[in-house]
């Protein structure tokens, strides 16, 4: 017993030294030296800002310090407004190695920056404005690759920028009211989202900032120049031309006038074709109109050639007798027959790789559906009428059901009802309509799909019955801008490269492609995830995409994934980080390793909690 006492002493002595201190007591020694020097007196005298050798940082909660969860080494330095009047040492805060915010603004503080601003590695916001800091900035800023905020405006540094192109994270750099002078410095402008240079010495041409930033950003600089400021030379005087320089001149001159007459002539024929070529086809979509819903039950359906189909489109009709449209539930066109489809107007939507959606409008426009055209699809009518059945006895209010459908052996038609928000797709990557779609809106869209999905795969597991075509144009909006899965179970899943256009046209519940197809909609919603996390749009097929997010993620360059317009309004980094992650799983090119729909859910889910719990304390 005394043997196992003896033993287990050292280990408590240990345990109790480490968890006593936090930082060690080099790190300790340097942080109270830093804020010697910049408010020796204040904080000598008030005993609550602790900033002294007989306390610890993390522990006792020195003033303006953050540490992390297990209070083991400081985060953040944060003395705003303090009415601090010393002298910065930031070689001695920089001894903190785990330091990621550093913030003094709005102070009367004096010093420099010197060379030791290179040992903060791992520091990502540095606030120095409003100041009296001067000199030169180091060039080991630099190698402060983690740094994404960087503003020290309202200061009275000089001399030139450091080349700072290489910090690809930084998407603030504020320099204003400053004596800096050289050229403006090299950054990375495609990250940049905040920047500000204006009222400084600067000189020479002005960078590309790629259309991204406005005059006032770099105004106040005289010596300034470039395309985007207009400075006005000096006159100087001419010097007088020769003869032969004036004649040379002249023929110059002749040549331009002609090439620019020549230009002008094409010009015109050009904007005459074009307006020519608009008026055929506003006649050729008035015969579209007016022909309703025969312009997409003709498989042979050409627009230059309209007017010479009416016997197609009696073949066409004729064919119906034999394959009616069957109505499933028509609560918004009831008594919905196919002779109506015909007869209606219709709008050409959109056109995919699998067939065309219209929107068709009957009685007078006062009944809104949407009607999806495949061609050529190689099923049975019977196995076509069979899933649709079992599609709608599925349902679920975030799944669009069909209305109606119609099976012929050219052709499949699929009625639904018209959802008049457009599509995520729409959301993220066009005209929103005065449509917010923040932070809180985009997690509310995933966990609603993502449960809606959930439902439909454990429902019709054993019917193999996938969505099989998941991507953003097929989340829609209703009139609430609820999320609706449209075309559920209308395809059957792309392969899994899924840059291949081999597609299967064939109802099969071979068990392998059944896991297959469900594993396939997995990787489509975290496409999905992708684009609500970026705000990029899939271009092409999706692989571009997942490509240039998995190698930004591999580089460790988390961050430049996520849209800065989220970033903007403050959404919060660690929750997009876990949104990401799940996306990520989703994507896993193994299709095996992916989670099933359910775990999704749920992982979503209970992030959307925290969200909605972090948004009610503000």
């Amino acid at each position: 017993m005394n043997r196992v006492s003896i033993r287990v002493l050292p280990i408590l002595i240990f345990l109790l030294f480490n968890v006593s201190s936090s930082e060690d007591e080099e790190v300790k020694q340097s942080l109270v030296r830093f804020m010697d020097k910049l408010a020796a007196v204040t904080a000598k005298t008030d005993q609550s800002w602790g900033w002294n050798t007989t306390s610890d940082p993390c522990i006792h909660k020195w003033k303006g310090v953050s540490c992390d969860t297990q209070l083991r080494s400081v985060k953040k330095v944060v003395l705003d407004g303090l009415n601090l009047t010393g002298v910065l040492d930031i070689g001695s805060v920089c001894k903190a190695s785990s330091l990621l915010v550093f913030s003094l603004v709005k102070n009367n503080v004096a010093g420099l920056i010197s060379e030791e601003m290179g040992n903060c590695k791992r520091l990502t916001h540095l606030y120095l404005s409003g100041n009296q800091l001067s000199g030169h900035l180091p060039d080991s800023v630099k190698e402060l690759s983690n740094l994404k905020r960087f503003d020290i405006s309202s200061n009275n540094f000089s001399g030139k920028v450091p080349d700072l192109s290489r910090i690809s994270r930084l998407i603030t750099f504020y320099a204003q009211n400053n004596q800096l002078s050289g050229e403006i410095p090299k950054l990375d402008f495609s990250n940049l989202m905040q920047f500000n240079v204006s009222n400084n010495n600067f000189s020479g041409p002005l960078p590309d900032v790629k259309g991204r930033f406005s005059a006032e950003s770099w105004s106040g600089n005289p010596e300034l120049g470039g395309e985007f400021i207009s400075k006005e030379s000096p006159p100087s005087a001419a010097a007088p031309l020769s003869p032969r320089k004036s004649e040379d001149s002249s023929r110059r001159l002749l040549l331009i006038y002609f090439g620019y007459a020549v230009l002008g002539l094409i010009i015109l024929l050009v904007v005459a074709f074009i307006l020519i070529s608009k008026k055929k086809l506003k006649e050729a979509e008035a015969d579209v109109a007016k022909k309703g819903v025969n312009a997409y039950t003709s498989s042979t359906y050409d627009v230059s050639k309209i007017t010479e189909h009416k016997s197609e489109y009696s073949a066409s009709y004729e064919e119906t007798r034999a394959a009616p449209l069957v109505v499933l539930r028509s609560p918004r066109a009831p008594g919905l027959r196919f002779e109506d489809l015909l007869r209606a107007p219709a709008e050409l939507l959109g056109k995919g790789k699998h067939g065309s959606i219209y929107k068709v409008m009957l009685d007078n426009g006062s009944t809104t559906l949407a009607v999806k055209r495949v061609k050529d699809w190689g099923v049975t009518s019977q196995a076509f009428s069979r899933r649709m059945q079992r599609l709608h006895q599925t349902r679920h209010p975030n799944i669009l059901r069909s209305l109606a459908f119609y099976s012929s052996k050219q052709e499949k038609l699929l009625v639904y009802e018209y959802q008049p928000n457009g599509s995520l797709s729409k959301l993220l990557h066009g005209s929103r309509n005065g449509q917010p779609f923040d932070w809180g809106s985009r997690i509310n869209v995933a966990a609603t799909v993502a449960e809606a999905l959930a439902y439909m795969h454990e429902e019709l597991s054993e019917d193999g019955i996938a969505h099989g075509n998941l991507k953003s144009e097929n989340i829609l909006f209703n009139n609430n801008m609820d999320p609706c899965v449209s075309e559920y179970g209308l395809m059957i899943s792309h392969s899994e490269n899924p840059s291949s256009n081999s597609h299967s046209n064939s109802f099969s519940l071979d068990p392998a492609r059944i896991r297959t197809s469900f594993k396939a909609d997995i990787y489509g919603f975290g496409v999905i995830l992708l684009e609500l996390v970026t705000g990029k749009p899939v271009q092409g097929d999706e692989l571009e995409l997942v490509e240039w997010v998995n190698s930004v993620v591999r580089e460790e360059w988390t961050v430049e994934v996520f849209d800065k317009g989220l970033l903007l309004e403050g959404a919060s980094e660690e929750r997009l980080l876990i949104l990401l992650q799940i996306a990520l799983k989703c994507i896993n090119p193994n299709p095996y390793e992916r989670p099933n729909m359910d775990q999704v859910a749920v992982m979503i889910n209970t992030l959307k909690d925290e969200e909605d719990k972090s948004s009610s304390y503000v």
